[in-house]
């Protein structure tokens, strides 16, 4: 009985030669699907060449030059963290596969790891001291080393403009690397070059939505840009998935910190507390120097603090500083013009409005230009109020006592035992006391001079009117 049993289990079991024939069978069916896939890569068909790679490699897993053909595939494909998987996998089971080799360092480079890359290059060229594909590519993995070291001095001495070079040369090399990406969009955000950081770490988050590093660069945009709530909402996202993440957690302190000290500064502004709004802006520029939009605004916010305090050439050199930060924020150049006015610096006043007018063509901008335009022309006029000694709002009974007084102290008799020099001295300041009382005695021509109109259009010949000087004096002596 356990005979015949035993007998019949034997006879259930393929022979050794069977058993030959149904490997060379799978080895042969593995071929076909290679070869396939070959066809496929040969056409740039990279989708299909990967699916019958796979075909093969199911088929019979322990084929080294399946993997390296898988892995050819996925690199052509862009899938490199994938392609470097299957040729590490390729060199496993064949130490001796150059083109594995290869296809490692190759991945390896294109993902920034320039020492694995080495390796791998130089591992070829122990099998093969001639292959001349793994002399170059250790040269492109040197020279990627060597950027990487001159962009990490350079990002320490905030040279970031020389890292972006340095990236973008990385880069031809290392397509793949999200490293020398971020690094690259990093230093872009500090340069301002806001669209240009924010496109790279989209790319890079709609690849990998999860990476911390992306996540930061999105939200230190935003928050250069002055948008701080969305800013806060991104470093947050960054630090669930990164908790140790120094950057994120910085600039999340510093962009909540912000974000206070200038609303506290706005409310007290608004409860006209302006002393207490001028500290609390004063305390937030010194949050964060880095962020430029966020500072032009403090500084403007705290030049109108300056100019209800009165302190004019404070609120001047606040708004200088806010337009020195950002030279297309108008409101800064509208209050610095402002306070020129007020401050009587008309051709400055005049050259910020103009810079105003032609960033926004409004009516409004067009009035306030003509007005510093106007008072600018007056400034360069004779001031006849200052040669009589009153105000612009004085009575007309003021302006006969001032031409009163003022024609009796530069009388040419009261000064007739002076020198020749003072003489005409006191000659000259008599004749423009008489200009004074001709123009602002008369209200037609008083209206027009305040007006800034030239009164040479009236026919006035300033010094030579007809009722002088002379005839004013002997009516009022």
């Amino acid at each position: 009985y356990l005979l015949f049993h035993h007998c019949d289990v034997l006879s259930l079991l393929p022979c050794a030669g069977e058993r030959l024939k149904g490997d060379e069978g799978r080895e042969g069916e593995a071929e076909a699907f290679k070869e396939q896939g070959n066809a496929y890569y040969a056409k740039k068909d990279y989708n299909e060449a990967f699916n019958y790679y796979t075909k093969a490699i199911d088929t019979c897993p322990n084929n080294a030059s399946y993997y390296g053909n898988r892995a050819a595939t996925l690199m052509m494909l862009g899938r490199f963290r994938e392609a470097l998987e299957d040729a590490q996998q390729s060199v496993r089971l064949d130490d001796s596969f150059v083109r594995g080799h290869l296809r490692e360092g190759k991945c390896h480079l294109s993902l920034g790891n320039a020492m694995a890359a080495s390796r791998c290059f130089q591992r070829v060229l122990e099998l093969d001291h001639k292959n001349t594909q793994a002399q170059q590519e250790l040269k492109n993995a040197t020279t990627v080393l060597e950027y990487e070291k001159i962009a990490e001095v350079d990002f320490e001495k905030r040279d970031f403009r020389k890292v972006v070079f340095c990236m973008d040369r990385a880069l031809e090399f290392a397509p793949a690397c999200h490293r020398f990406k971020i690094l690259k969009a990093e230093c872009l955000a500090l340069l301002g070059r806001y669209p240009e950081a924010q496109s790279v770490a989209s790319d890079i988050l709609r690849m990998d939505s999860t990476n911390a590093d992306a996540l930061y660069v999105r939200g230190l945009c935003l928050y250069y840009e002055d948008c701080i709530e969305k800013a806060v909402q991104f470093f947050v996202q960054a630090l669930r998935m990164a908790p140790d993440h120094e950057k994120a957690c910085l600039a999340c302190r510093n962009a909540k910190a912000l974000k206070a000290k200038k609303e506290d500064g706005n409310k007290a502004f608004k409860k006209g507390n302006y002393k207490l709004a001028y500290e609390l802006y004063t305390e937030a520029l010194g949050i964060d120097p880095n962020n430029i939009k966020t500072n032009a605004k403090l500084y403007c916010n705290r030049g109108t603090v300056n100019s209800k305090l009165r302190k004019l050439e404070e609120a001047i050199d606040d708004c200088t500083n806010a337009v020195k930060l950002d030279d297309t924020y108008v409101k800064a150049y509208l209050r610095r013009a402002q306070c020129y006015m007020d401050t009587e610096q008309y051709e400055d006043a005049v050259r910020d409005y103009e810079k105003v007018y032609q960033t926004e063509k409004t009516k409004e901008h067009k009035q306030l230009l003509k007005n510093a335009q106007v008072e600018l022309k007056k400034s360069k006029r004779k001031d006849y109020y200052k040669i009589l000694g009153v105000n612009k709002n004085a009575s007309e009974d003021e302006i006969k006592k001032a031409y009163r007084k003022r024609a009796l102290m530069h009388h040419p008799d009261r000064h007739s035992g002076a020198s020749a020099e003072v003489q005409k001295e006191e000659e000259k300041k008599f004749k423009e006391v008489g200009e004074a009382f001709t123009i602002l005695s008369d209200p037609k021509k008083k209206a027009r001079y305040d007006s800034g109109q030239d009164l040479e259009e009236d026919g006035l010949n300033m010094g030579g009117q007809s009722s002088g000087p002379g005839n004013f004096f002997f009516q009022f002596g």
